[in-house]
């Protein structure tokens, strides 16, 4: 009589483990988007929530901080044992410090080839073009100029407001100017800042190239994956044209077709045959190796369009 009780109880536990993996799917997928490059080549990226840049922006202001008190205690120390008169050269000089820090320090780091601040890096973030072009120096300006209308223009009015009835009523202004910007990111699907909708940007998790598993599927299995290591000579001997080209033998050719295409790729590459590797094995292992290479260049903004691209 008693046996019933635990079954529905198992089975309601498990129904609600089911909804709420199926809800955090569903959340996962809604900050999915998928881009198509004018190769026709699809890459998914993975965008990041308003709490993840909030995070590393955080991060960011704390490395700024960091340098500049940092600087300014170095500038004071060394005023001491100097003259008198050196101590206002030392904060002028800080003070242009200062202003360089706060407005370069996301510039100099995002124009890079990462497009990543510390904060953004330690987090896994980094800055792309919508486009699936290459993150161009007028967008990473244009972003971050930006960000002083968001933040450091209200946070003027705050100060100016301090201490007098009108200026009460500018601190108010430049909060709710500051509340407009800030909470942006949350009110839109792409979790956008003006600045990135201005610059034609958006942040994203640092890509972690997946293979394709319609065609790699030899590749897909773990024993295979240690027996077909690739340098990155090798894979930068092909472009995307070739890589649509060997997608259409491995899924159309014939036997004899693909072991011709195999040698020719291994003779290119100067690979060596290892001990009972077939021609649909090495052509799916590097057809992986060479798409997972292909995309990461991609999400830097870097085509190589064929085999002749030298770039």
């Amino acid at each position: 009589m008693t046996q019933p009780a635990p079954r529905t109880s198992v089975s309601m536990e498990a129904a609600i483990q089911r909804r709420a993996r199926m809800a955090e799917e569903m959340r996962i997928a809604k900050m999915v988007r998928r881009l198509v490059t004018p190769e026709g080549a699809a890459i998914h990226l993975k965008l990041a929530s308003a709490a993840e840049r909030g995070g590393a922006f955080m991060i960011d202001v704390a490395i700024q901080w960091v340098i500049v008190i940092a600087t300014l205690l170095g500038l004071d120390y060394l005023s001491r044992t100097l003259s008198m008169g050196s101590t206002n050269v030392a904060f002028a000089f800080w003070l242009v410090f200062y202003f360089f820090v706060r407005n370069f320090y996301y510039i100099y780091f995002e124009i890079g080839q990462r497009a990543a601040t510390p904060g953004k890096r330690i987090l896994g973030l980094r800055v792309a073009s919508r486009d699936g072009g290459r993150l161009t120096a007028n967008s990473v300006l244009a972003r971050n100029f930006i960000r002083e209308i968001e933040v450091g223009l209200p946070f003027q009015f705050v100060m100016m407001g301090a201490g007098s009835a009108a200026g009460g009523w500018m601190a108010l202004f430049g909060l709710l100017w500051s509340g407009v910007f800030l909470l942006f990111p949350i009110f839109n699907r792409d979790k956008l800042r003006v600045g990135d909708l201005i610059a034609g940007t958006w942040v994203i998790k640092a890509p972690k190239a997946k293979l394709m598993e319609d065609i790699t599927s030899a590749a897909a299995r773990p024993q295979s994956g240690s027996r077909y290591v690739f340098t990155r000579q090798q894979t930068e001997a092909y472009g995307i044209h070739e890589l649509h080209v060997l997608e259409d033998v491995l899924r159309q050719s014939t036997p004899d077709v693909k072991a011709q295409v195999a040698a020719r790729i291994r003779t290119k590459i100067c690979w060596e045959k290892i001990d009972s590797e077939t021609d649909l094995a090495f052509l799916e292992a590097y057809y992986a190796a060479l798409r997972r290479h292909l995309e990461q260049r991609m999400l830097l903004g870097e085509r190589k369009t064929d085999k002749y691209d030298a770039r």
